[in-house]
């Protein structure tokens, strides 16, 4: 059972809350001091506070102070702070200095434990995602713990104090915009800009005045001078992705920027210092392009001064399931929904999966599955890999089983593609609502219907 601490003075509050949470393992304390020596005993995850605590029963100078004093031992603990009925000023007050929530008396049972079981809910969610990027290492973002992505992570921190040009070679959906902002987190720029900037994206007319800004009357339309991204960048980090998709003639501008450090704008005249680090990315082969006299040789040996080989997701057997919880966590949350797991199926499929998206397709089926899914557990269906539902219905050539499941799996769908709503989801299937309900308790679907 899960440590709850009720801090109260009051023992008649003390009785009722123990009987309200008898779901939990209880443990008492009625001041601060006991409070403090039971939250570094016991380590509750979920804390329920009364302000009025002795010997200041009538303001709740007390309870801030232990509050405090709480959140300093164990910053992550939820605590719920328990008022009267007039007294939200200081409630608020709590919530204003890290406090969870607030719950006004008189108790209710339902009530209160619907709070507290939130609340331990959210500190689960919070604990997996600290060990987690504990484990994947995901401080700068680059999440896993496979020897390839060991090593990745490894050079992005040995380069980043440094001002060194990276350029990071990969196939597309690799994380390349991923690994360019960890070489920018990992350094003393932190805290300036990290821009990026997609030169397949932008229309080689364009591209030019985007990188490096105009000057008013530069052209038709150039109302007025502005900044380009070089410039926006200053103090920070540029992010040139498939530069290999830049147009040979902007490159030895490009070039000239990278040697001198200063740029001239579109129509102008005056030299422009800027202090920026570059990061380059492409999924082309740039040695071939220059041996094909498509990307200029200076400019490819300035951009790869050195080079970092960002793996496939299919080179990367033991980070599929960590990205894949990581980022189930990250949308239950996003989205709010009741998601707590994979079940064995959808962790089957997303094993023998070969993913050529890579991370961005792993990503949009995990969020497409969290939002679809109408239980706790995400399955295979609800990732779209439909070739690993039950062997038994791929091989049985038994009518009502075939029946059976191809019902169960309808309804499932309906009832996703519904949001929730039986009636809508009654349409979809041609049946009336009774009909609806009947199927789902035959069946045993794990419906909140």
């Amino acid at each position: 059972m899960e440590k709850l601490l009720i801090v109260d003075d009051d023992k008649g509050i003390q009785k009722q809350l123990k009987w309200s949470l008898s779901d939990y393992d209880v443990v008492l304390a009625g001041d601060r001091e006991t409070a403090l020596a039971a939250v570094r005993r016991h380590e509750p995850k979920v804390i329920t506070l009364d302000l009025g605590l002795p010997p200041d029963e009538a303001n709740a100078s007390e309870g801030l102070a232990a509050l405090q004093e709480i959140l300093t031992i164990a910053p992550h603990t939820k605590v719920i702070v328990i008022t009267g009925n007039d007294d939200r000023t200081n409630a608020l007050a709590a919530i204003s200095a890290g406090a969870y929530d607030f719950y006004q008396k008189p108790i209710e049972t339902d009530v209160i434990n619907v709070i507290v079981a939130r609340a331990f809910s959210v500190a689960a969610i919070e604990e997996e995602n600290r060990k987690m990027r504990a484990v994947a290492g995901s401080d700068i973002g680059i999440i896993g713990n496979s020897e390839s992505i060991e090593r990745l992570r490894m050079m992005v921190k040995r380069i980043a104090p440094t001002g060194i040009t990276a350029l990071l070679l990969g196939e597309s959906g690799t994380g390349k915009e991923v690994t360019a902002n960890a070489v920018h987190l990992a350094s003393d720029r932190k805290k300036k800009p990290f821009i990026a900037i997609n030169c397949a994206s932008i229309p080689e007319t364009l591209l030019e005045s985007e990188l490096f800004g105009f000057e008013k009357g530069a052209f038709t339309g150039a109302h007025r001078t502005t900044k380009g991204k070089i410039e926006c960048a200053e103090g920070g980090t540029l992010f040139l992705d498939e530069i290999g998709d830049m147009p040979y003639s902007l490159q030895a501008k490009l070039l000239r920027f990278l040697q001198e450090k200063s740029i001239e704008r579109l129509g102008g005249r005056q030299e422009i210092l800027v202090d920026v680090r570059v990061v380059c990315a492409t999924n082309q082969n740039l040695e071939q392009m220059v041996a094909d006299k498509t990307f200029r040789e200076d400019l490819f040996y300035r951009v790869s001064e050195i080079t970092l080989n960002i793996p496939p997701l299919r080179d990367r057997d033991e980070d599929v399931i960590i990205l894949s919880q990581y980022f189930l966590q990250h949308y239950a949350i996003e989205y709010k929904r009741n998601v707590k797991s994979f079940s064995e199926d959808a962790l089957s499929a997303i094993k023998s999966h070969k993913w050529p998206g890579n991370i961005r397709e792993l990503q949009n089926k995990v969020k497409s599955s969290v939002i679809m899914t109408t239980g706790t557990q995400v399955t295979a269906i609800d990732l779209g890999f439909l070739e690993h539902q039950d062997k038994s219905f791929e091989l049985s050539l038994n009518l009502r089983v075939v029946r059976e499941q191809a019902e169960s799996i309808a309804i499932q769908k309906a009832y996703a593609l519904s949001e929730g709503n039986m009636s809508k989801a009654a349409d979809l299937l041609g049946v009336t609502r009774p009909t609806l309900y009947s199927l789902i308790e035959k069946y045993e679907l794990k419906i909140n219907a």
